[in-house]
């Protein structure tokens, strides 16, 4: 059993050795943070998965711990799950592309209640190591699914999925700009095809009196995020041959 243990953590490690590091991602979301996201200006969580739902690492923006939401460190890594465990090489959902889908009629209602959160993965071990190289998530597997703006799939130059990112900490809408910000610094945005019309997986603002013309559509957020999403597709490399 022992061997066993070994080798499989063997397997995680080599996963997440394709995808950034704590220190890598933390300075790519303070930077991703810094840029006007048309949200609340406010400091933010971000957690990468690998392939299998593993966290990889965690991060924050602020100072300390308690500079952002505590509750957005377990949002961000919810969202990591979810756009990595519903997207493929072939198609890329974001979790603002799942809003309009999972609400009473949509076609995917009742996704949100499916693979929970394993809540002692996500709460066990000392606050003050929440967001640093050694947060108890690390190494574990996080699940949980969550439908709004910031989660993203990360895809390498081939074109392949190799995990998730999820940014947590402001409006669902900014989260998405910082996301989409920060998966485009770590050179993780290879995106083949989407649901958005830019056939990539974009935020798509198509709601009207609460239904999306689309049927993936996302709510504004009453700020200017909406302006700021609509050239930040202009930022995405050309997909991957």
């Amino acid at each position: 059993m022992a061997a066993l243990l070994t080798v499989s953590a063997g397997v995680a490690q080599a996963a997440c050795d394709a995808l950034p590091a704590h220190a890598d991602l933390k300075a790519a979301l303070t930077i991703a943070r810094q840029a006007d996201n048309g949200g609340l200006n406010l400091d933010m969580w971000a957690t990468v998965v690998d392939r299998s739902g593993i966290v990889c690492a965690v991060a924050f923006s602020g100072e300390n711990v308690g500079a952002q939401w505590p509750g957005s460190r377990v949002i961000s890594a919810q969202k990591a799950n979810t756009a990595n465990a519903f997207s493929l090489n072939g198609l890329a959902l974001s979790t603002a592309n799942l809003y309009a889908a999972v609400q009473p009629g949509g076609s995917l209602f009742g996704l949100q209640e499916s693979n929970p959160v394993d809540t002692d993965v996500a709460y066990d071990g000392n606050a003050l190591a929440f967001g640093t190289a050694k947060d108890p998530m690390t190494g574990e597997r996080i699940g949980g699914v969550n439908v709004f703006g910031g989660g993203l799939a990360l895809y390498n130059q081939k074109g392949e999925i190799i995990g998730g990112l999820g940014v947590s900490g402001d409006t669902s809408c900014a989260d998405h700009n910082i996301a989409w910000r920060l998966r485009h610094a770590l050179k993780l945005d290879h995106v083949s095809a989407g649901v958005s019309p830019q056939k990539n997986d974009a935020i798509i603002y198509d709601m009207a009196e609460g239904k999306s013309a689309g049927g993936f559509g996302h709510p504004t957020c009453g700020g200017k995020e909406d302006a700021i999403a609509a050239a930040l597709p202009a930022t995405m490399p050309a997909p991957a041959p």
